[in-house]
């Protein structure tokens, strides 16, 4: 896959929340132009020490999610952790991994939130503009918004809201088992964000995507990164 390289990575907290705030009127929302027949999913694992950071982006066919390529990268992670500023310690890495990816699926769900933001700019959103494809966030937490109390049963969904305007969807995807959080991350709509999620959901919280990236990366992190390619 070709990224695109909008900014330098190392920033200061201060230069960083600048670029979110005009990276952010590049993001858009639009139903996707043609059926989903690919689907990836990424994730990052981070060293307990030394601070490498790895990354796994595995693609499935869609809707049977049969595995088609797979890739994984390992890189040094020297951005701080500060809430609502992920893509800056994450981005790198995934990108790192996603040009190793040799056709671009049709859609990318990460780990993380897209426009549930507070500036509306989380890392699916990030890495859909650097990577030009339509991206999802589908987040274990919230970062930011409310929502109305969630039916308990399996493809419950309710709106979640930050001052008023609609930035994602908390998604239940099996019973009486803790939401997700699904945001639209770039050129998607939140309607078919939460659609291909619960597409993905094959049994588990998570979609099968990202779980199985989840799963990937921290077995390459286990294993201290050495796999031949990457």
């Amino acid at each position: 896959m070709k990224i695109r390289r909008l900014h330098p990575w190392n920033l200061s907290c201060k230069d960083a929340i600048a670029v979110q705030r005009r990276l952010c009127g590049q993001v858009w929302q639009a139903p996707l132009k043609k059926p989903v027949r690919t689907i990836a999913g990424a994730d990052v694992s981070y060293a307990k020490e030394g601070g490498k950071v790895y990354a796994a982006v595995l693609v499935f066919s869609f809707p049977d999610l049969v595995l088609t390529d797979e890739a994984l990268a390992a890189d040094t992670v020297e951005f701080p952790y500060v809430p609502g500023l992920l893509s800056f310690r994450e981005a790198p890495v995934l990108a790192k991994a996603l040009r190793k990816i040799p056709r671009k699926p049709d859609v990318i769900i990460f780990d993380g939130q897209g426009t549930a933001h507070p500036r509306g700019m989380g890392l699916a959103c990030h890495m859909g503009l650097i990577t030009e494809c339509p991206s999802i966030g589908c987040a274990k937490t919230r970062l930011v918004g409310i929502h109305p109390r969630l039916p308990e049963t399996r493809g419950s969904t309710v709106l979640l809201t930050d001052q008023g305007r609609v930035v994602g969807g908390v998604v239940r995807t099996r019973d009486h088992v803790k939401p997700v959080f699904v945001s639209p991350g770039h050129a998607i709509t939140l309607e078919e964000s939460i659609r291909l999620v619960l597409g993905c959901c094959k049994g588990y919280k998570l979609p099968e995507p990202t779980r199985q990236a989840h799963i990937a990366v921290n077995r390459f992190r286990l294993e201290g990164g050495r796999l031949a390619h990457c």
